[in-house]
């Protein structure tokens, strides 16, 4: 006889066995429940067919002991349906990921900037070892209490104090999407309301972004390389010529760099998708002259021992010119970034590709530099005034 789990009292008289009592919802998804032994809530499980490796991947979805028992099957029977829906896209990479750790891991495969965050605030952090079928809502506001706690370093010299801050709303939103991208591919979300709505606790801080505001422009930024150490003088006139995160320049290997046609190709960034730009003269002129006498795979911007730069060798350097150049405190290598798109923004060209070039949304574009095209658009109606 076809059992319904939808029935309450039906559910109630099932008998307690190992394999749950299972419920067909649609092709490839089916709906489990175990009663309690003990004479407490059941448990439910989803069970999905996944085409590829020919087999079902098993779910644990909980008690729901926060609902009504009318209520449990409709919730258990949308989670049931979500998890077949992440099965099927390919959003379950493998069966033997338990843990949050684990899921953090397969995420940060390939996602360098992802491992990063996930080394400094979750590896080592009780969360990691929460069961990913047990994860719950209270798991997760936590860690978010946690790292929203835990200060930011300002001043990571070895020599003389440590200096820190507050951590920014800004850095705890960059620090929970990573997280929240990584569990998104290997749980449904829970019920709204729920304890087991693990996602509501990861929720971004709303207007956390600041405005970049800090700019210098091509005289600034002519004199900040006048008084540049020769030896990081041709990594940040890179980032004075292009619109691209440091991490990305100091990732670049001659290998990249295309003389004949003047392209480059962008691998190691934080989207983790390769990209290729077409040089300006400037920047093809530099890269071949960085490029000689040198093998395929070595940094294409090294220091003057070989090694690639990286954000502890590259700080100081541009620190020190800044002050020697009497620029505005609080310069750094992304300002020479945020410079060079408010250039590209203000020199008319699309913000499509700007954020195309840049490695960013269309988006976050129109967030931080839509006033430039809004004023140049205001100045242009403001020539058609008779």
């Amino acid at each position: 006889m076809r059992t319904d789990l939808s029935r309450v009292k039906e559910r109630d008289a099932l008998a307690n066995q190992r394999e749950p009592h299972w419920q067909r919802i649609r092709p490839g998804c089916f709906l489990g429940y175990r009663p309690s032994a003990r004479e407490g809530l059941g448990h439910w499980i989803a069970r999905a067919y996944d085409e590829p490796i020919r087999q079902y991947r098993l779910r644990s979805l909980g008690d729901y002991g926060a609902l009504p028992g009318r209520d449990r099957f409709a919730e258990a029977k949308k989670d049931a349906e979500a998890f077949a829906s992440l099965v099927e896209s390919g959003g379950i990479s493998d069966l033997k990921l338990e843990t949050v750790g684990e899921a953090c891991q397969r995420y940060a495969e390939s996602k360098p900037d992802a491992a990063g965050r996930f080394k400094r605030y979750v590896y080592s952090d009780p969360l990691a070892r929460v069961k990913l079928a047990k994860l719950r809502r209270r798991h997760l506001r936590d860690w978010r209490e946690r790292l929203e706690q835990k200060p930011a370093q300002v001043s990571r010299r070895k020599k003389g104090p440590t200096r820190t801050r507050p951590r920014a709303p800004s850095s705890v939103n960059r620090d929970m999407a990573v997280l929240r991208a990584a569990l998104n591919q290997v749980l449904a979300h829970g019920a709204p309301g729920t304890d087991a709505a693990w996602q509501e606790a990861l929720k971004a801080i709303r207007n956390a972004d600041r405005q970049r505001t800090l700019y210098l422009d091509r005289k600034q930024r002519r004199s900040l390389l006048e008084h540049m150490d020769a030896e990081a003088e041709p990594f940040v006139r890179t980032l004075c010529l292009l619109p691209l995160r440091p991490g990305a320049v100091a990732g670049l290997t001659v290998a990249d760099f295309d003389k004949r046609t003047s392209e480059l190709t962008i691998g190691k960034d934080k989207s983790g998708k390769p990209r290729r730009i077409l040089l300006p003269h400037g920047a093809a002129k530099l890269f071949s002259e960085q490029s000689r006498r040198k093998l395929p795979s070595a940094p294409l911007l090294a220091r003057s021992n070989g090694v690639a730069w990286d954000r502890h060798s590259w700080k100081f350097p541009i620190a020190e010119a800044v002050v020697a150049a009497g620029l505005p405190k609080g310069a750094t290598a992304y300002t020479l970034r945020h410079s060079t798109i408010t250039d590209l923004v203000n020199g008319g060209l699309p913000l499509l590709t700007v954020a195309q070039i840049s490695d960013t949304s269309a988006e976050m574009i129109e967030r931080h530099y839509g006033h430039l095209c809004r004023a140049a658009a205001t100045e242009a109606l403001a020539g058609l005034a008779l």
